[in-house]
């Protein structure tokens, strides 16, 4: 027969995360509070923690807020220990005014939460080839930024430069003036019209590092993501930016999205109850990751314009008298779920 488990033997830790320190405060199975730890947030203070929980109980559950940012380091460090890492979301802001807020308090409700099982999200595992499509898709973004913000600040200076050089540049495409302004060769600065060459001179081969470097990432971005979901890239209106943003969206151990409609609330496609008294409608999820929200809102764009059978499906929704914001909340959830069985069906194997 097995014995049953006694409930104070299992101990929860909450952890309450910044960058310097962690804050965590172990709770047992009825849900009272053993005691409390402040541990620096490195190699030797996740081991001091672990010992810490461990020697209080049965250690097998934690919740940790900021999996993805300053808990990211701690998280891993238990996932490798054995330990069941939940992701915990900030308190309740009702609660937060009424009992106060402090490290140890915001750490004792990440703890409650995963006891009373209101925290149930498993975090991203961030040590594979999906965290290095996540850090290469960062960088080469900030490039696109910059290289935007580059060529935006050259149209400017066009428009109020000196007239011999505002003659020569205004009827120019972008790339047009960034190879004329490169290839100048700017002297000493001592009026508005030297200066104004100089400046766009650097603008322009600042323009074009950008430009080498977007391109030089966007093909290790291709390359990797071609190894880890050929299928995806090759959907109508996938590119590597939209592949990029939902594969980083799922992260490394797909499973976690136990099901589409998951996979759905967490692009922020899945409809929401709005319903009230005779109305009974749905609304627009306004939540979840905004990136990958943004990636299914371009793919529809796309398949609206060069796809026949998602120009039919718009045509038979408005036959059935839907607003084209409805029809457009209604065609994301269907690429949702599209996305989620061909993604959970390459990315698996590929990082197995």
């Amino acid at each position: 027969m097995t014995a049953e488990i006694d409930p104070l033997g299992e101990v929860i830790v909450g952890v309450d995360s910044h960058a310097d320190q962690h804050t965590a405060v172990a709770v047992n199975g009825l849900g009272q509070v053993q005691d409390t730890i402040q541990v620096p947030a490195t190699t030797a203070g996740y081991r001091q923690l672990d010992v810490w929980a461990r020697e209080m109980g049965r250690f097998e559950r934690a919740g940790v807020e900021g999996c993805g940012c300053y808990g990211a380091g701690l998280a891993r460090h238990l996932d490798e220990a054995g330990i069941e890492v939940i992701e915990v979301d900030r308190p309740n802001r009702q609660r937060r005014r009424r009992r106060g807020k402090s490290d140890p308090t915001d750490a004792e409700n990440a703890a409650r939460a995963v006891l009373a099982g209101d925290a149930t999200t498993i975090p991203k595992v961030s040590t594979g080839k999906v965290e290095a499509v996540r850090v290469l898709h960062i960088a080469r973004r900030s490039a696109v930024k910059a290289k935007t913000q580059a060529a935006n600040q050259i149209k400017d200076l066009v428009v109020t430069a000196p007239e011999p050089i505002r003659r020569q540049l205004k009827d120019r495409s972008t790339r047009q003036r960034v190879r004329i302004c490169a290839a100048w060769r700017p002297g000493a600065v001592h009026d508005p019209t030297s200066a104004t060459r100089r400046a766009l001179h650097d603008l322009a081969r600042r323009w074009l590092d950008l430009h080498a470097q977007a391109k030089a990432l966007e093909a290790d971005l291709a390359r990797l993501l071609g190894e880890l979901a050929p299928r995806l890239l090759a959907e109508t209106g996938v590119g590597t930016d939209v592949a990029a943003a939902l594969i980083i969206a799922v992260g490394e151990n797909p499973g976690r999205l136990r099901s589409e409609a998951s996979f759905a609330a967490m692009c922020g496609a899945s409809p929401v109850d709005a319903s009230s008294g005779k109305q009974q409608h749905h609304r627009l999820n306004r939540g979840g990751n905004r990136q990958a929200n943004s990636a299914l809102y371009t793919v529809a764009l796309v398949r609206t314009r060069h796809c026949p059978e998602t120009r039919a499906y718009i045509e038979r929704r408005r036959a059935e008298g839907k607003t084209d914001r409805s029809i457009r909340r209604c065609l994301k959830r269907a690429l949702a779920r599209r996305f989620h069985h061909i993604i959970r069906a390459e990315l698996a194997p590929a990082l197995t």
